[in-house]
């Protein structure tokens, strides 16, 4: 599989495979893992139920955030030696909040091929089903473990301007959802997902009041992996800067409107028939 011509080392294969629904496995991804010496997995047992679903029978070793290091660079002499490996995480893309960036910046600094072969993700999986905002996001992996920790992040978001994603825990999902109520407000719109591609497939939508009601109602609600998203902040486009609103006002003590309004419109690079709209207003 490796392009021998150019070098004699193996090439590491960054392999996607199925969060949920064993059938959404790429043709080219089944096809990698059927002829690689080695799978570098994040849990061996979990994957072997992949693997013997499609009679794939490679040698199969763990790499987990516990033995990366050590690990890398075990499969690094691998991969030197000429063997292709795979690496595949429990569910969806390696690396995405999942092990693997120490192997894959340990083969680009020693320039062992690496090629991605793409599939599932969750988080894109849930925000193209969302309905919240697709054309800015971020992704910011789990939410801290400590309270203090979690809402400070969420606290930021007060402004965002795109949709933030986070994956979270069962166990905690409830309680970050009344942080983000109290750090964000209650109307705050979110997208929940759970189970995605799973028999038991959930999304839920609505300001964050309703979600925390929804997943208060029956603690089955609560079970599951769950991405959510958090809809971006109040458009703050059209609001004036305190400061000009300030100038302004000065201004007008002294200036004709339409004076002050264009003095402080060039001095704030804002527009002036705003600023004109706006000494109306306080005029009144």
């Amino acid at each position: 599989m490796s392009t021998k011509g150019e070098s004699a080392s193996g090439t590491l294969y960054i392999v996607a495979t199925p969060i949920g629904n064993l059938a959404d496995i790429s043709h080219r991804g089944l096809q990698v893992l059927q002829q690689v010496a080695v799978i570098a997995a994040e849990d061996t047992r979990h994957s072997k139920g992949l693997l013997d679903h499609y009679n794939i029978s490679a040698r199969l070793l763990s790499l987990h955030d516990h033995n990366e290091t050590q690990r890398a660079q075990q499969l690094l002499m691998k991969l030197n030696e000429g063997l292709d490996i795979a690496l595949i995480s429990d569910a969806g893309t390696p690396l995405i909040s999942d092990p693997g960036y120490q192997l894959v910046n340990l083969c680009r600094r020693n320039t062992i091929p690496v090629v991605p072969i793409p599939g599932a993700c969750a988080l894109i999986t849930a925000l193209c089903a969302s309905g919240l905002p697709t054309d800015q996001f971020t992704f910011f992996g789990f939410l801290p473990v400590r309270e203090m920790a979690r809402r400070e992040q969420l606290a930021e978001l007060k402004d965002a301007s795109g949709t933030a994603v986070f994956y979270e825990a069962p166990r905690r999902i409830l309680d970050s959802v009344l942080l983000l109520i109290e750090e964000l407000g209650a109307d705050r719109q979110l997208a929940l997902a759970k189970e995605l591609t799973k028999t038991f497939e959930t999304f839920r939508t609505g300001p964050a009041a309703e979600i925390a009601q929804w997943l208060q109602a029956d603690p089955v609600h609560q079970k599951g992996e769950f991405v959510l998203m958090v809809g971006p902040g109040e458009d703050r486009s059209g609001q004036m800067p305190a400061e000009a609103i300030n100038l302004l006002t000065t201004l007008m003590q002294e200036l004709p409107l339409k004076k002050a309004a264009a003095i402080t419109a060039g001095h704030y690079k804002l527009k002036k028939n705003a600023l004109y709209q706006l000494g109306l207003q306080l005029q009144q």
